[in-house]
């Protein structure tokens, strides 16, 4: 049997959302980061990386 083992990429909230537009705000949320410096694990799939492309200027990638 061959264990599969998910790619994962830790993403961290680094500036607030506060002067951003709603569709940046949304897609921070939809990466489940709320307050800055709040960090999550994610798959790492082509859905997740255009998310973190489209708000590069406010999330570091761990």
């Amino acid at each position: 049997m061959a264990t599969t083992q998910q790619k994962t990429v830790r993403v961290q909230l680094v500036r607030s959302t506060i002067s951003c537009s709603a569709s940046h705000r949304a897609t921070v949320r939809g990466l489940g980061l709320r307050k800055v410096g709040s960090v999550r694990e994610l798959e790492d799939t082509a859905a997740v990386r255009g998310m973190i492309n489209k708000v590069d200027y406010l999330v570091k990638i761990l």
